[in-house]
């Protein structure tokens, strides 16, 4: 539990956006030499698939003893990063609507295995936020639906789908981001509903995934005065801890939301916040741009060394990481890119998209 191993390991931490279709060689020295965690992977790093897949080879040439994690956010709807001739995946109401968890599963499963044929390992869907606020600017037609027991029971269904290509699927927002009338992305929004409701509504779709084998679940940047009334849950103690892992008894990974929003770094600083996310109880945090990596890098170290941030809160976090990858990404096997036009947008994914609408 060293400080010296602790520092070595501060980079796994971060998950990094960075720019371009080619992976620089400052940021490949950044990914090695820093020991990154993983990439999140942006419209602007994609072209094409087999361009995709030579990228994701070339950024796994830069892992150390274990691959990195290579996301996306690729629900469908209006948020798919990768475009034609990646199947166009309808949006999460309209799959709802379909009322048919089978089609959810087939629809996880497609967008598993178009992903992983390009050599994503991580996608950040499915959202597990009910549409309870019609006001709501940020989640809308990416949730399933107004009700708990249909949320619960397509994103149970199309987590069940990626993991059956060895795609991680990391459900979104907790505790729960459908009854906000503010966009996390621009202001930091705040919400006063009753533990008890949030248990009955909010969590439910979370407890049923977690039962699905979900590894992984990503933190919402909002404040709900009725756990924490200082800090919105990525940063908060009280929810992560206290509700996400002491109630709901959840033991895997927990990734934060984009950490360059403007809930985050117009209220708690560019400095603090990563610190504040590690301290609380989230093990890897996502910088859409490779700067701000940089800059949370440096201030996670400094905190270590500073005694802000201990060493042993750094070890638990890389821990689960590490046990994980070593679970779901070994062996690792370069992305063979000859076969790709068979796995992506084919005839057959097609029509399971088509179902969606036939159904609903």
């Amino acid at each position: 539990m060293s400080l010296d191993e602790a520092k070595k390991r501060v980079g796994e931490l971060l998950i990094t956006g960075f720019e371009g279709l080619e992976l620089a060689e400052e940021t490949a020295s950044f990914l090695s030499q820093a020991r990154i965690g993983g990439v999140i992977l942006f419209a602007q790093n994609y072209d094409s698939p087999a361009q995709v897949a030579d990228l994701t080879n070339h950024i796994q040439e830069c892992r150390a003893d274990l691959p990195l994690w290579i996301s996306v956010d690729h629900e469908g709807g209006r948020v798919q990063r990768f475009k034609k001739p990646f199947t166009k995946i309808p949006d999460a109401s309209a799959i709802g609507a379909s009322g048919s968890p089978k089609i959810a599963f087939d629809i996880g499963e497609l967008i598993g295995k178009e992903l992983r044929a390009v050599g994503v390992n991580v996608n950040f869907c499915p959202v597990a936020d009910i549409n309870t606020n019609p006001r709501n600017p940020v989640i809308g037609p990416r949730s399933y639906g107004q009700s708990e027991e249909i949320v619960s029971k397509m994103v149970s269904a199309v987590a069940r789908g990626h993991l059956t290509q060895g795609v991680q699927p990391c459900i979104k927002h907790f505790p729960g981001h459908g009854d906000t009338n503010t966009d996390s992305h621009f202001a930091l929004p705040k919400v006063e509903i009753p533990l008890e409701k949030l248990r009955s509504r909010e969590l439910k779709p979370f407890l049923k995934a977690f039962k699905s084998r979900v590894s992984m679940v990503m933190t919402a940047h909002i404040i709900n005065r009725e756990i924490d009334a200082e800090y919105p849950a990525t940063l908060s103690h009280k929810t992560i801890e206290g509700i996400l892992r002491k109630e709901l008894r959840y033991s895997k990974m927990v990734i934060s939301d984009d950490m360059e929003m403007k809930a985050i770094v117009d209220h708690f600083g560019a400095e603090e916040a990563p610190v504040l996310a590690i301290n609380a109880g989230c093990d890897a945090l996502i910088y859409r741009t490779e700067k701000a990596s940089r800059h949370a890098y440096e201030a996670l170290v400094k905190a270590l060394d500073s005694g802000e941030l201990h060493p042993s809160i750094v070890i638990k976090a890389t821990d689960r990481s590490r046990a994980l990858k070593r679970e779901v990404l070994l062996p690792w096997h370069r992305v063979e890119t000859a076969a790709l036009s068979n796995l992506i947008g084919t005839k057959e994914h097609a029509e399971i998209a088509g179902k969606v609408v036939a159904g609903a």
